[in-house]
């Protein structure tokens, strides 16, 4: 990896860079904006992290520690744009592969192209002074104010049904005001966010009174359809056209800027794409989401890692079985179950290859825990894939129709959601509709299925039965490049979603892989990549679940900002993504004001049924786990493990005593660490297996479920706008019908008091954890909060 101390020298002094240089030359990227994505902001095109053209390069200036990947790109990915690194991880344009490098602290990052247009990459101490932005002056624009949260602004609130007309309002305090417009524009949004648009629907003159020394401005505009929609508003003064428009929170893993809430005036952009919209989102006016979800505790379980319930079908190497090859070559077994999983290139004794180690988690194991599952407080288990696949993650299909040998066969699944039934549990499987595995009967790359493959033994095969389910290209002479990987990866062939054929085998047949599951007791399907499927796919999806089990749950993996999936036609649900990132940070000592934002764009864009539907995450299998994120580097340190358990437990507090579905992921109830994958994906430290659980922090997560499960108003409650909202301490109100509670957290180390006025009338508040009962005085009660926890407060 190349160090950033070697760089230094190399480093010229950027501030002396001017404009007027003789030397200055035109961009070579010409108006593009490049940023700088990778691990450190989730990969999202974000304005502090956008590179300056000056004069002969681009420059950054970055804040940052230790290693980190990234990427050099504009926001769209554009091929032609985007710098890698090569195999020596030197900048490369177009290359797939991520850049590296070490950092520690304040650096400059100097980008710019040789005669052969060739990207040169240095990096050194922080020495450029950024162009500053031309300042606002005008007191009239600086008086201006919007707000898409208050009814003194904008009503009705929040995401609205098909055919609701809206009325806007801004106002300024002091006069020169001269004229607003309110500019409506649909929002385009493609892909994993690579392609955002808005394109121009209206632009409605607003109409001016009095208000004191200043202007008020509206204006209606009624929505006939379906979308996500933008809107902001251009001022006139005397001095110049400003933008009205949303503010410059960053949104966790959302390209788009802005949070909503009260707005920002900036002059008027010479590109409209520089504008930052407010979104408006538009609804299925019939949009329902089934009943039971808003009541759903979930356990997430990666079942070959959960509990091993059937040994004579644990992968083995030369057992001469289908789940004891991966691709071309014999498994890893693991020979103790509570080992660390393997990555390769660590030193761990294993292989170079990913996720071909196994330690024998299956369906039967599951089975044997559902009772435990069942007390932890779940009432709903979501399965990552179960389906025949070489890989230890089985997201690379093998076979749809086929449970993997090594979980158990399909009579066990039945039995599985059978046994759960009984139990109040119910089953959600997960696939993914957007790619397959290369050693699959689809694919059969590596001829360990009849023949009859797409590209049977590496060779395209136009008369298989799958051929229309992929897109080669035969000029290529290089196999790996003859057909598309998802996301480059060559092991996972990306299926063209437009194929009729895969279509009638995915949802239109009446055996389809989505009806032949639901048939055999799945309660719904949450659906792998969902972004990188087409929408028209997802439409007629989605009716094919509704007609074969009206009360089926559909659930997107989306990451970013999920308001275009879910207005109806497509999802129910997605994995929370957001929720998980904003509470992490939040318990993790982040200032609540900053992260809390990100949940309040959610109450405002996702539609309420929506909303309490959120499968509402904090480890996941994808993510490093919640106590790797806390501090707890998995190395033995007990006072880190200590105080990140504390964390954990403030953070499982928010998750269920807010709106959504609170999701645990398996092992995180008993104190299981990991960071980043294969790490977060270790087995379930069972006792009778050597493991160590921690048996107080799951009494702790069965006693905060519990309450969850006693109070309907944690789940059904309404949710406004925080009583109170500081760096520390969140303060929220929940009705639900006569009753009302209030649930306060507190992230600092410290106890925290806070002095609320209340919505609602009564004169004494009882602690539903057991703590005193707290005098309300006037309207107004004093809180009282511990360090890194929080109370649960019902009216008497």
């Amino acid at each position: 990896m190349l160090k950033t101390c070697a760089l230094f020298a190399a480093l010229l002094c950027l501030s002396t860079v001017t404009h007027a240089s003789a030397d200055c030359k035109p961009a070579p990227l010409g108006d593009a904006t490049i940023y700088l994505r990778g691990n450190l902001n989730q990969w999202v095109a974000q304005d502090e992290h956008a590179f300056e053209y000056r004069c002969d390069a681009y420059y950054l200036n970055l804040s940052a520690q230790g290693p980190q990947e990234f990427k050099l790109a504009d926001e769209s990915w554009t091929a032609r744009l985007s710098v890698g690194a090569d195999a020596n991880n030197q900048p490369s344009l177009g290359a797939n592969t991520n850049l590296r490098r070490d950092f520690s602290g304040e650096h400059t990052l100097r980008l710019s192209f040789d005669s052969a247009g060739a990207p040169q990459l240095q990096i050194g101490p922080k020495s450029f002074t950024p162009t500053p932005p031309q300042p606002v002056t005008d007191r009239a624009v600086l008086t201006a104010r919007f707000d898409s949260r208050s009814s003194t602004y904008k009503t009705p609130f929040g995401a609205q049904p098909r055919g609701s007309e809206f009325t806007f309002r801004v106002t300024s305090d002091m006069p020169g005001l001269q004229r607003a417009t309110l500019v409506v524009e649909r929002r385009r949004l493609s892909g994993n966010q690579e392609q955002i648009a808005y394109e121009p629907l209206v632009r409605i003159a607003m109409t001016p009174t009095s208000h004191g020394r200043g202007t008020s401005f509206s204006a209606r505009y009624r929505f006939d359809d379906l979308g996500v929609y933008g809107y902001w508003f251009e001022l006139v003064t005397a001095e110049g056209r400003y933008a009205l428009q949303n503010n410059k929170d960053t949104v966790y893993w959302t390209r788009e800027k802005g949070s909503m809430g009260a707005g920002t005036v900036e002059r008027l952009p010479d590109s409209p794409a520089r504008v930052r919209r407010y979104r408006q989102t538009i609804h299925a006016p019939d949009f329902k989401v089934p009943a039971w979800a808003r009541d759903v505790v979930y356990y997430y379980v990666f079942p070959e890692r959960f509990r091993n319930g059937d040994k004579s079908n644990d992968p083995r190497p030369g057992g001469g079985r289908p789940q004891d090859r991966y691709q071309d070559r014999d498994v890893e077994r693991h020979a103790t179950w509570n080992e660390k999983p393997f990555k390769p290139g660590t030193g761990d004794g294993s292989d170079a290859l990913y996720n071909n180690d196994f330690f024998g988690g299956d369906l039967a194991g599951l089975i044997e825990k559902l009772g435990y599952i069942k007390s932890l407080g779940a009432n709903a288990i979501y399965l990552t894939p179960v389906f025949r696949a070489p890989s230890n993650h089985k997201y690379d299909a093998a076979d749809y129709k086929q449970i993997d040998p090594a979980f158990g066969t399909n009579e066990d699944f039945v039995r599985l959601c059978d046994e759960a039934a009984k139990l109040g549990l119910r089953v959600i499987p997960d696939t993914s509709l957007n790619h397959v595995g290369s050693d699959s009967p689809y694919f059969n790359r590596f001829n360990n299925f009849p023949a009859g493959g797409a590209f049977d033994g590496g060779k395209i095969n136009p008369a298989s039965p799958y051929a229309s389910w992929f897109k080669f290209k035969p000029e290529e002479r290089n196999p790996d490049r003859q057909y598309q990987g998802w996301v480059g990866v060559v092991d996972l062939p990306e299926i063209d979603k437009d194929s009729p054929s895969f279509r009638a085998y995915a949802y239109r047949d009446k055996d389809s892989v989505t009806n032949y599951w639901l048939d055999r007791g799945a309660a719904g399907w949450r659906m792998d990549v969902a972004p990188w499927v087409p929408d028209d796919f997802w439409r007629e999806w989605r009716q094919a679940v509704k007609a074969k089990k009206p009360d089926a749950l559909t659930v997107a993996e989306t990451w970013f900002d999920a308001s275009k999936f879910l207005l109806g036609d497509m999802f129910d649900s997605t994995m929370n993504y957001i929720f998980r990132n904003a509470v992490l940070d939040y318990a993790a000592g982040k200032p609540a004001r900053e992260t809390y934002a990100n949940l309040e764009l959610l109450r405002e864009a996702y539609p309420s049924q929506a909303l309490y539907a959120l499968m509402n995450l904090l480890s996941t299998h994808d993510q490093a786990r919640a106590l790797h994120h806390f501090g707890y580097l998995d190395d033995g340190n007990a006072q880190a493990l200590k105080l990140a358990k504390q964390r954990l437990r403030l953070a499982l507090f928010f998750q269920m005593t807010y709106p959504g579905s609170p999701t645990i992921y398996y092992g995180d109830e008993v104190g299981l660490a990991g960071g980043d994958d294969p790490y977060n994906r270790a087995p379930y430290p069972w006792a009778d297996e050597g493991g160590q659980p921690d048996e107080a922090l799951l009494a702790d997560f069965r006693r905060l479920t519990g309450l969850r499960h006693e109070l309907p108003v944690l789940r059904h409650g309404s949710l406004s706008a925080p009583l109170h909202l500081d760096d520390h301490v969140v303060v929220l109100a929940r009705q639900d019908g006569q009753s009302w509670a209030l649930t306060a957290t507190n992230n600092s180390p410290q106890a925290r008091s806070v002095t609320v006025t209340l919505p609602f009338r009564t004169g004494r508040l009882r602690d539903a954890l057991g703590g005193e009962t707290l005098v309300v005085k006037d309207g107004r009660v004093q809180l009282s909060l511990p360090p890194l926890f929080g109370r649960v407060l019902l009216r008497q």
